[in-house]
């Protein structure tokens, strides 16, 4: 599939997708997020590929949400099988997604960067739920991966106001992993991914499925228990790469993680 509105990149197993309408601040059309599902898709699919990158392109914004002027000429379409950006409903994806943030994430940008494992964000960048403004709603996921990340009263407060918060009183509530110069942005990713790469890919994905599945069960003994059952659990109970690492580590050499 062709792309017009994002960019697709791949190097040293990171997968880079680029939301590429600065002019409107990257807001999503009907068209960019089935553009979004398909590259979502050849991502998670991919055996080589262990993370991906969301950028937006320009120095304004990651995202500012949907393309309302779209959406208000008629130009509405359901949204692909993953959802909003082909990526809030993704529920089953267990690679690492990393969200690099510089300048505005809005609505619909602000849910995409909340369905990221973590944000990077520039010390210029705001994030924020104004749906209420416009006589919307935050369906995409945003008032519920909210209320998760930074507790309920915290949630209620910026989704009730619609009010903005700064990347820093981000980081303070908690749905913020680091604040950075905006110069300093890519390496700090760069710097991520890396750490990232260093573990075994099977294990890092039977972890984020433990964590992210183990939110869904009654208690905490439940969700030890059940674990052995996910899928992404059960693939690295068996996986080569189990032996790889505890042998490199004998042999005091680098592990070669094959994920698999």
């Amino acid at each position: 599939m062709s792309y017009e509105c994002i960019k697709v990149t791949k190097q040293n197993h990171v997968t880079s997708v680029l939301l590429n309408r600065p002019d409107a601040m990257n807001a999503i059309t009907p068209e960019m997020h089935h553009e979004l599902q398909d590259a979502f898709d050849v991502f998670s699919k991919d055996e080589n590929e262990f993370v991906a990158v969301i950028r937006g392109a320009g120095d304004r914004a990651f995202c500012a949400g949907s393309d309302l002027k779209t959406i208000a000429a008629g130009g509405f379409k359901a949204y692909p099988k993953s959802g909003y950006a082909g990526l809030i409903e993704r529920f089953d994806l267990n690679k690492p997604l990393i969200a690099a943030v510089d300048g505005f994430a809005l609505g619909g940008g602000f849910e995409v960067a909340l369905a990221c494992d973590i944000i990077v964000a520039t010390h210029r960048s705001s994030f924020g739920l104004p749906e209420p403004l416009v006589g919307a709603v935050a369906l995409g996921g945003g008032i519920h991966r909210l209320a998760r990340q930074i507790g309920l009263k915290q949630a209620m407060g910026m989704v009730l106001t619609a009010d903005r918060v700064s990347a820093d009183e981000g980081f303070r509530m908690g749905f913020v992993n680091q604040v950075v110069d905006t110069q300093a942005l890519d390496k700090t990713v760069d710097e991520v991914c890396e750490k990232i790469l260093r573990c075994a890919p099977l294990s890092v994905a039977a972890s984020k499925e433990a964590m992210l599945s183990g939110l869904g069960e009654p208690d905490l003994a439940a969700a030890m228990r059940e674990q052995e059952g996910y899928p992404a659990f059960y693939k690295w109970r068996r996986a080569e790469d189990t032996v790889e690492g505890p042998r490199a580590f004998a042999e005091k050499r680098p592990p070669n993680w094959q994920g698999k």
